[in-house]
């Protein structure tokens, strides 16, 4: 097929980040680029060689959408989107409720629309080097902290956490218990918006993951930690690297009574890929257009990390 012109919802840092991308990808061409605001519309624009208006309008002769808005905007747009009959990438989370989440991933069923979530991590070149390695999984420990930016309303469960409690899932499967506690801190953070939250998740084979989220963080953390029984696979998330670490001996005390020495073999291996996250995003959503993805998977994969998300916030609720 020829490539698929998309429309670029959003002019703000994520948007910016996808215009870049679509623009520079050879895989899709970005048709326009929608922003209320005229000079940070334009802005983009201009800077990434597109057009700008208002409002969605029309969505004639648009292949896919992408929607890059504030969270609180996704459910109006999505369904706008899907109800004229073209295909979606809409940021994580869906929205900030698993019921409306739920209520789009229908209505694109429905409609036999293809969507999919932005859950970008899930093609970090580490990640997915990272999936090659691991191979019984029974423990893993995430941790996603970030400076305060008091742009973002939606709190850090659906914001940060949901990243890594979707990285838990696909290294570890559905989980069978969710507990933990969410926290806010921030005077600037909206009432309801939590700035820390730490999850527990149980599977159904022992399997545990333990996932922790802040942004009220002095550094940006991403890191992610994978533990089969004999290996330890580090993943850094920022850097995009991956570190194997094995425990082969450890011996008494030697002749001069200098305590147990220990051996740990440290691999560093060569990643699968080299492909920014983004592009490689942008890449799936070409296929899903182009009908080379399952669309009924691909939806099916949104719901499980949204799940845990909801059953989080509703628990501390309570």
């Amino acid at each position: 097929m020829a490539s698929p012109r998309i429309l670029l919802v959003g002019a703000g840092s994520m948007g910016s980040l996808h215009a870049r991308v679509i623009s520079s990808s050879g895989k899709a061409e970005l048709a326009t680029l929608v922003d209320p605001r005229e000079h940070v519309g334009k802005e983009v624009a201009e800077r990434f060689g597109t057009s700008w208006r208002p409002e969605i309008g029309d969505l004639t002769g648009i292949d896919g959408v992408v929607v890059a808005a504030a969270t609180e905007a996704h459910p109006q747009l999505a369904r706008q989107v899907l109800e004229a009959g073209v295909p979606l990438l809409v940021e994580k989370p869906v929205a900030d409720g698993l019921e409306t989440t739920l209520e789009i991933i229908e209505l694109s069923e429905r409609l036999g629309v293809p969507m999919m979530c932005g859950l970008l991590e899930r093609f970090n070149p580490a990640v997915l080097t990272a999936q090659k390695l691991v191979e019984e999984p029974v423990y893993a420990t995430a941790v996603r902290h970030s400076p305060y930016v008091p742009r973002i309303r939606t709190g850090v469960a659906w914001d940060l956490l949901v990243h890594d409690v979707d990285l838990a899932i696909r290294f570890l499967g559905e989980p069978v218990r969710v507990s933990g506690a969410v926290e806010q801190f921030h005077p600037a953070s909206v009432p309801g918006a939590e700035d820390v939250a730490e999850a527990v998740l149980g599977f159904e084979d022992g399997g545990i993951a333990q996932i922790s989220a802040s942004r009220i963080g002095q550094r940006k953390i991403r890191s992610l930690s994978i533990h089969d029984l004999d290996r330890l696979v580090e993943i850094d998330l920022l850097r995009r690297d991956v570190t194997v670490y094995r425990h082969v001996s450890d011996q008494a005390a030697d002749d001069d009574g200098r305590g147990y020495r220990q051996q740990t073999v440290i691999e560093i291996p060569e990643l699968v890929t080299s492909v920014e996250p983004l592009a490689a995003q942008l890449a799936h959503f070409v296929g899903l257009i182009g009908g080379e993805v399952d669309a009924d998977a691909e939806r099916a994969s949104i719901v499980p990390s949204h799940r845990v998300v909801e059953q989080l916030k509703t628990t501390h609720r309570r």
